[in-house]
């Protein structure tokens, strides 16, 4: 019997290729900003395509750092800590793979990368066994063998032999095993496709971080391979605490007989590429015995991070740059602990006001509640939706300081699947459970949405829940702050400082601005969760 690929799995790869160089850059000076760069929603490739900031390049040189993604970079100038957006720049070859025959291809057949340490090359891949193969009508199939046979295998070719040596990661018999340890069924279990997400080196070893493909039952365990060329030994890391989350990128800090490694982390789901896990993550592995070590994870509900989910990471000296789809921060890495080390700033969309803006407290509200007047001269825009999914219309949701009180009927009750909570939340299930607290509010990071591809698009803040075919739901916010006035078992009253505006009236343009870092008042759900353990 063969198992068959899904399309999921090919959008999985189509959407997950990231770039694992960097490249040299002989700017001289700061850039100066010509013109913003207006970013407008265009439905016809995606609704939410617009708030996609994951970066794929870094481009480096001694005046400025190029975080490039698909669409935009974003440009620091180290002299004076300033941002410049510019359109982006992003060569073809860090694009993603927009075929499907380059995505099956590179399935089948997963191409060998290189890595250079002490001027010699080192080959690798990660590849399945049995691998996929195309069958009739070009669907991707691979035959069905026992849990133990099924297996993630590693493959390196060093200067010394032309042969790869092979290195089996895990089986779907370990996955299992894997899955029930942590809370989770093993039924329906199979193994996602495979990928590296970095390799590195700090001299005497080399590190890949080895992630996989999630979603519609398909899973891996999250593996770090370390190398080292001196005596041709291999050495397998699998944090436990992080067993079923994708590590989007590693780098290594501190001593390399006592390293640091960090990590980027995720999930993924049907129709959910990007979930938050546990942030960034700092891995001490202990050398000597792979099965121990310790680890610390920074997240938005514990730390400055910036966003929820770190897509890519870099290390100059004392300074680890920490890449998110939110926007990026600068950490002294030997002193992550103190907030005060940190130094972050958020993407944001900005516009000009006109004369009057009419504001509805609601998506799809008919009647404005309020009026915005231009003596603010600019507003911020955080999110678009549509309003109709067939006419295509919008609007978007924008910062609005007095702010709309709503009473919901859904209460506070303990997380469903206390596992999945990352350090610093709560683990209390409620209507604001996608946003983080920052010591006043509630806040959502861009990557704290998540797209929902297969279930009506991205959650939020809704009095009414009926929905209308081809319609949103009626939301009041969907990244607005909030604040927490009143709730209980059965309901929850806020205040949404948003509200909604149509398309038409703004010109948003994209900016960096600096986020706060301090921590002020206690979380209010704290003594909820307490009492619920």
């Amino acid at each position: 019997m063969k198992k068959f690929v899904t399309l999921l799995s090919v959008v999985w790869l189509l959407n997950a290729c990231t770039s694992l160089s960097q490249s040299a850059n002989n700017t001289n000076s700061c850039p100066q900003s010509k013109a913003a760069v207006q970013v407008e929603p265009n439905p016809q490739t995606g609704y939410f395509e617009y708030s996609n900031y994951q970066i794929r390049n870094i481009v480096k040189d001694n005046n400025t750092i190029n975080f490039q993604t698909t669409k935009y970079d974003f440009v620091f100038c180290r002299s004076n800590n300033s941002w410049t957006v510019k359109a982006g720049t992003l060569p073809n070859e860090f694009q993603p793979p927009s075929k499907y025959s380059e995505a099956v291809k590179e399935i089948i057949n997963p191409s060998f990368k290189s890595i250079t340490v002490d001027g010699r090359t080192y080959q690798y891949r990660v590849r399945l066994e049995p691998n996929y193969s195309l069958s009739e009508g070009d669907r991707l199939s691979r035959p069905e063998v026992s849990p133990e046979n099924d297996k993630v295998v590693f493959e390196l070719i060093t200067p010394d032999s032309p042969q790869p040596q092979q290195k089996v990661l895990y089986t779907l018999k370990d996955l299992q095993v894997s899955a029930v340890q942590n809370g989770f069924s093993s039924v329906g279990t199979q193994l996602g496709i495979p990928r590296i997400t970095a390799a590195v080196t700090d001299g005497q070893h080399i590190w890949w971080a080895i992630a996989f493909e999630q979603g519609e039952g398909n899973n891996g365990m999250a593996t770090i391979v370390s190398y080292q060329p001196q005596t041709n030994q291999f050495t397998l890391f699998q944090p436990q605490e992080i067993a079923s989350q994708q590590i989007t990128d590693l780098v290594v800090t501190g001593d390399e007989n006592a390293p640091i490694l960090w990590l980027g982390t995720k999930i993924s789901g049907e129709g959910n590429p990007n979930i938050p896990a546990y942030g960034l993550v700092a891995y001490r592995p202990n050398l000597a015995n792979p099965r121990s070590g310790n680890l610390n994870a920074y997240t938005v509900h514990n730390s400055p991070l910036v966003g929820a989910i770190p897509t890519q990471l870099e290390v100059e000296g004392d300074t680890l740059w920490v890449y998110t789809g939110n926007g990026v921060c600068q950490v002294q890495w030997q002193a992550a602990e103190n907030r005060d080390r940190w130094s972050c700033w958020r993407f944001a969309l900005m516009a000009k006001l006109p004369s009057e803006v009419p504001i509805y407290r609601g998506l799809l509200e008919k009647t404005p509640a309020a009026t915005l007047s231009n003596t603010q001269g600019e507003i911020e825009v955080l999110w678009s939706h549509p309003l109709d999914y067939q006419t295509r219309q919008s609007r978007y949701e924008v910062r609005y300081q007095p702010g709309f009180t709503v009473t919901l009927n859904e209460g506070a009750k303990p997380a469903q699947f206390p596992q999945w909570i990352p350090p610093g939340k709560p683990a209390i299930d409620w209507v604001g459970s996608e946003w983080h607290w920052q010591g006043d509010r509630f806040v959502r990071a861009w990557d704290e949405v998540a797209q929902n591809e297969f279930g009506g698009g991205p959650s939020g803040i809704a009095s009414n829940t009926n929905v209308e075919p081809n319609r949103p739901s009626n939301f009041n916010a969907i990244r607005g702050d909030l604040e927490l006035l009143a709730i209980s078992e059965n309901t929850t009253t806020l205040k949404h400082y948003s509200g909604w505006v149509e398309t038409d009236v703004l010109n948003p343009y994209l900016t960096v601005v600096p986020q706060a870092t301090g921590q002020t008042q206690l979380h209010p759900l704290t003594k909820l969760s307490t009492s619920a353990n």
